[in-house]
């Protein structure tokens, strides 16, 4: 019996070794900060390499000094993009020119990002108008309850007749502003979304 008892003791410990070894290997979103105005350039080296990214965008219209009007493609969160890698890969990303770290945590190790939230931006963003917004932690909390970025939580502020949801992700420290209507929250611990407690952007 000792023998057998010992032989499924290892064939579990065997298991478990297994199935840790599995979620460390497979893919998982990252965070990577980038140099200044970099972004698209380490999305494009990225691309040349094989390796799966995420370089969030927005539309803004500029108009130069000539008075000729363009409307430019910016990185929604400056300085970051994400990458869909295994951690033993992260070497791979910083060899690119213009990635300096993979974003983690108080420790050295990085910290993945949630799918849920890398797919909601991915699938979301465009049918919604948004833009960066600094970091904003006050204010009354909601959920988007239907349409683009459904579930998604926030900071709801308005701006002069519209809202718009604050959405911070706290891996970078950066917020976006995305235009919702009321029909589409959900408030969160506060009641209902009245006037008096939707601060100014």
């Amino acid at each position: 019996m000792g023998s057998i008892g010992q032989g499924i003791s290892e064939s579990a410990q065997g298991l478990l070794q297994g199935s840790t070894h599995n979620l460390l290997s497979e893919p998982k979103w990252f965070a990577v900060y980038t140099t200044s105005r970099h972004e698209k350039r380490v999305a494009l080296h990225l691309a040349q390499r094989d390796i799966e990214h995420y370089l969030p965008l927005y539309r803004s219209a500029r108009k130069w000094s000539d008075g000729s009007k363009v409307t430019l493609d910016l990185p929604l969160f400056p300085g970051y993009l994400f990458v869909h890698i295994r951690r033993t890969e992260r070497v791979r990303v910083l060899e690119v020119p213009g990635a300096l770290a993979v974003v983690g945590g108080n420790g050295r190790e990085p910290i993945p990002m949630p799918d849920e939230a890398i797919e909601s931006l991915r699938t979301g963003l465009h049918l919604r108008t948004v833009e960066p917004h600094p970091l904003l932690t006050v204010g009354q909390r909601a959920r988007i309850r239907s349409g683009a970025l459904e579930g998604m939580e926030g900071i709801v502020v308005r701006k002069k007749n519209s809202l718009r949801m604050i959405l911070t992700l706290g891996y970078i420290q950066r917020s976006i502003a995305v235009e919702v209507s009321a029909e589409d929250l959900e408030p969160l611990g506060r009641g209902y979304l009245s006037d008096s407690a939707i601060p100014s952007a």
